[in-house]
């Protein structure tokens, strides 16, 4: 296939668009593959919509080779089975929801668990129609607070959802295992450098759940690491090895102290420094409350809750969400304090909390017999040598303190190392319950029911187009890898006489008879317009057929590395089909 530039809708930029921060966000922008039409909202052009579809075609053909098989749901879908699994009320504000003409509840699909659970259970009765993999490649919607990052973040994506259906627990663990090893070739296929860290389920539910990041200093997920012992996963995912338990007869009696003008942890330290007290104290000494609200999906008050951490740590409310999902989360505001004056800033401590009934959370590390300095609830006091089991009791504990670079990796080999990353692909082990929620059952060979069990199991398929172009790219534009690329060759035509003109057209023409799809500009433009259109749109290979054609030769240049090679006119289609086809 010849595609001619002089009638390809494209307008490509020299300038950055004003609201763009990523280099995808730029690039996509400034090359002509997408436009933004709301915020969280963009339109394909040509050229993205061949990226987007040879991602597509890259993720059908490694969904099929594991027996997938695709079907299409549609995107306008009922209230009823969300609510049945009550994910209607846990999704809060982050989907769509409207009415139709007669009243009728609906939202715009942001995943299908639901009907393909329903799906299954109206098709399949017997043991033997199991397993099974359905899979579809389809348009979501979510009402994202604040879309950015261009197509990475947006309202209206499109993403590639399958789902395994197992009669045990074993036939799951075959069918994740299958989507694992079929994501490590298609991310592989894509050439993107990416890691495999273990997640929290959220609103899926589920046990084992696994997210592929595509490493970047833009991501907006933290993982870590251990370099010694391979441990990677998601900061919500990290567990904090809980210390031994200390005795508790031989601490010192907890005293309050007149702590004056030390409400922050640097401010008490100092002071407790200076106080004679015997000793040293760091901020890993004291023990830091923070207060939220929170509210259950269904319910409209909001109720108190305190999170206890070693003061040398701050609270990482993703990790508090996390813990706490389908939970609504809040820092308490001004308002907050002034309806619960025994909320003393700077100086909350454990008694206030169990005097007034308050749940009280802590940190895995604030084990029985740790002694700590914390507020007296009162201003400017402190207490110290408050003694974990003796002298305040947690109601539990949370994973909610900041993961840090030099952690004890919680393997217990090495340490922890930290980066970022964009989540392109996350696998899930449901289980059963979605197939609890809807009774999907398969009678067994001795007629007795089977609870089915179930798979989940997405793929990002246009965020990829901006996560390839994060790690594609150069200072001259976009540098695509030849999976997804728009066209296998760029040739452009560097003059305006005839001869290479009709050089130029030639080869396009042998290149498109050998199966070489082609990207030609032909336009009346300058040999330097086209060439920093070549090198923006990023097409992998670029065929230059300029001066040198009257010596019977062309050039042929690398995107990616940017060698030059000069090529017999003769033998340019035979050289470009062995370089494009290996």
């Amino acid at each position: 296939m010849i595609t001619r530039m002089s009638s390809l809708f494209l307008r490509t930029l020299r300038e950055n668009p004003a609201d763009a921060e990523l280099p995808s966000h730029k690039l996509l922008v400034r090359a002509g593959y997408v436009r933004r039409v709301a915020p969280g909202g963009y339109s394909w052009l040509p050229l993205g919509m061949r990226v987007l579809r040879n991602i597509e075609r890259v993720v059908r053909e490694e969904m099929d080779a594991i027996g997938g098989q695709e079907i299409q749901f549609p995107a306008l879908l009922p209230r009823e089975p969300y609510e049945a699994t009550g994910r209607w009320t846990e999704y809060g504000p982050n989907i769509f929801r409207l009415k139709d003409r007669k009243g009728a509840d609906y939202l715009l699909g942001p995943t299908h668990e639901e009907l393909f659970a329903l799906t299954v259970k109206g098709e399949y009765s017997s043991y033997r129609d199991f397993p099974v993999i359905l899979y579809q490649v389809q348009t979501k919607y979510r009402d994202e607070e604040r879309p950015r990052a261009g197509i990475l973040r947006t309202r209206e994506f499109v993403m590639k959802d399958s789902y395994s259906f197992d009669l045990d627990d074993d036939g799951l663990e075959r069918s994740y295992q299958l989507h694992r090893q079929a994501y490590i070739k298609l991310f592989d296929r894509l050439k993107l450098d990416y890691v495999i860290v273990s997640a929290m389920s959220g609103s899926m539910g589920g046990s084992g759940s696994e997210e592929f990041l595509a490493e970047s200093e833009f991501g907006e997920d933290t993982f870590v690491r251990c370099v010694e012992s391979g441990f990677a996963a998601n900061v919500e995912a990290v567990t904090t090895p809980a210390p031994p338990a200390e005795p508790i007869e031989d601490k010192p009696q907890a005293q309050v102290h007149h702590t004056p003008n030390t409400p922050t942890i640097e401010t008490l330290v100092d002071f407790l420094n200076g106080a004679g007290l015997g000793r040293t104290f760091s901020a890993a000494d004291t023990l830091k409350n923070v207060m939220v609200k929170i509210r259950e999906p269904s319910e409209k008050d909001w109720t108190l809750l305190g999170v206890g951490v070693p003061g040398d740590r701050e609270v990482d409310m993703k990790r508090l969400e996390a813990g706490l999902y389908p939970t609504e989360v809040a820092l308490l505001d001004d308002a907050d304090f002034a309806a619960n004056p025994f909320l003393v800033k700077g100086y909350i401590g454990p008694q206030a909390l169990r005097d007034n009934g308050v749940r009280y959370l802590v940190d895995p590390r604030i084990v029985t017999g740790t002694v700590w300095a914390t507020g007296a609830d009162k201003v400017d006091h402190h207490v110290v040598d408050l003694v974990c089991g003796r002298d305040f009791t947690p109601d539990g504990t949370i994973e909610a303190a900041e993961v840090r670079e030099g952690d004890p990796s919680p393997d217990g080999v090495g340490t922890l190392v930290a980066a970022r990353g964009i989540e392109v692909g996350h696998i899930f082990q449901l289980g059963r319950k979605f197939t609890d929620a809807f009774e999907v059952d398969a009678l067994g060979p001795d007629s007795k029911p089977i609870r089915i069990t179930m798979g989940s199991y997405g793929v990002g398929v246009s965020r990829l187009v901006a996560s390839i172009a994060e790690q594609h790219h150069d200072e001259l534009g976009l540098v695509w890898p030849r999976e997804v690329a728009p066209a296998d060759v760029h040739v452009v035509i560097a003059g305006k006489d005839e001869s290479v003109r009709d050089g130029a057209e030639k080869l396009a023409a042998g290149l498109d008879a050998a199966g070489i799809e082609v990207l030609l500009d032909d336009r009346q433009s300058s040999p330097g317009v086209k060439f920093a259109d070549a090198e923006l749109v990023g097409v992998p290979t670029i065929l230059v057929v300029g001066r040198g054609l009257a010596n019977g030769v062309v050039e042929v240049k690398d995107r990616a590395s940017g060698e030059r090679t000069e090529v017999a006119v003769d033998d340019a289609v035979g050289h470009l089909v062995k370089l494009i086809r290996g």
